[in-house]
């Protein structure tokens, strides 16, 4: 979300200097890439730009397609395949080896469902949404570029030849999965269209409590991935620091103002037992995606003892001690170590290395 956040931000400089725009995003993936299904490049036709579909090697060539859109004022799709060594022939030196499907899309500014802005809807959902795109057209003509969004299938329906009511079934799966995926979709003809079902995901909201030296670092950590941050803790002990970096402060006796959703962490960093303990009582029984405790183990079972009417230990989204395994030991590691375990959680990852990961890196 931080990327559709920043590429918003630059189109409307481009659109209130009248400076015309192109978009490439990356549509399909095979094998291996550094950048997946979904990753914007916003591109002005000044020079500016904003995102990456790649980690830097396609984005020469890329800008020069998004440029040549911008002048043609047509879509285009371009296929970068080095399974076969192309990225020695046109020189991008690409080092994955996969086949990476990008559209290059010029923007219409009085369009008001052109791409970015069916964006623009949906940076303050806090659940997965779904956005359907059509990859192949009819006998070797471009298809429609637009993104038609999980409650407005109709016309790709239509253009498919398919009943509305099965493609909603199927998007639906999709966003209950929560993975973009490519899928083949037999329609009355016999022919087996390409369409993407992308799923854009909120924005993490990341809960701390606690007014100590760790929680600044926390919040930076947070902030540069994007998320939103609300700190609980004793009002008074507030510093500017903290002001600056958090979304929301609030003080202990406010909390029941929360209700986490299915994309909210809530780690315990406090260094209070007492208002430790407090704050199990009302965030437990919510049930958040991810629930950390700061402190060793031991800490956590003295608490479940006191509290027998909670199923503390049972609880599966409970974390404590927080963090991955790296030996953290600065405020600074501490806060790497917990942001990636939070990573870890709602990507449904196991956490380890990436060496000892049989086949791809992203499934």
């Amino acid at each position: 979300m931080k990327e559709i956040r920043q590429i918003i931000n630059l189109y409307d400089q481009l659109k209130a200097s009248e400076v015309p725009t192109a978009l490439a995003v990356v549509v399909e993936v095979e094998q291996s890439s550094y950048r997946r299904v979904g990753a914007r490049l916003l591109v002005g036709s000044d020079g500016r730009y904003i995102g990456g579909i790649s980690g830097g090697c396609l984005e020469g060539d890329a800008l020069r397609r998004a440029r040549t859109a911008i002048l043609s004022d047509k879509p285009s799709f371009h296929v970068y395949d080095t399974l076969d060594g192309e990225d020695e022939v046109i020189g991008i030196g690409l080092g994955c080896n996969g086949r990476i499907k990008i559209m290059f899309l010029p923007l219409d500014f009085t369009d008001p469902v052109n791409e970015v802005e069916r964006l623009r809807e949906v940076t303050g959902t806090r659940i997965p949404v779904l956005f359907a795109r059509l990859l192949e057209g009819k006998n070797g003509s471009l298809p429609p570029t637009k993104l038609f969004p999980i409650n407005d299938l109709e016309d790709l329906a239509e253009y498919l030849i398919v009943e509305a009511a099965s493609l909603a079934r199927t998007a639906k799966e999709y966003q209950s999965a929560g993975r973009s995926k490519v899928a083949k979709i037999s329609n009355k003809e016999g022919r087996v269209p390409a369409v993407l079902f992308e799923i854009v995901q909120p924005e993490i909201h990341l809960v701390v409590t606690g007014t100590n030296y760790d929680i600044p670092p926390t919040l930076r950590a947070a902030k540069n991935l994007g998320w939103r941050t609300t700190v609980i803790g004793p009002r008074r002990k507030f510093t500017r620091e903290m002001e600056a970096l958090a979304n929301q402060l609030l003080d202990y006796s406010e909390a029941e103002r929360l209700k986490p959703d299915a994309a909210t962490a809530i780690a315990l960093m406090s260094h209070d037992y007492d208002w430790d303990r407090r704050m199990v009582q009302h965030f437990l029984p919510l049930k958040p995606a991810y629930f950390g405790m700061l402190g060793p183990r031991k800490r956590v079972e003295s608490m479940a003892k006191e509290l027998p009417d909670l199923p503390l230990l049972n609880f599966p989204n409970l974390y404590s001690p927080v963090g991955l395994d790296i030996g953290a030991e600065t405020p600074e590691e501490i806060a790497a170590s917990l942001v990636s375990e939070i990573i870890m959680v709602f990507r449904d990852r196991s956490g380890g290395p990436l060496r000892q990961r049989d086949g791809s890196i992203h499934t």
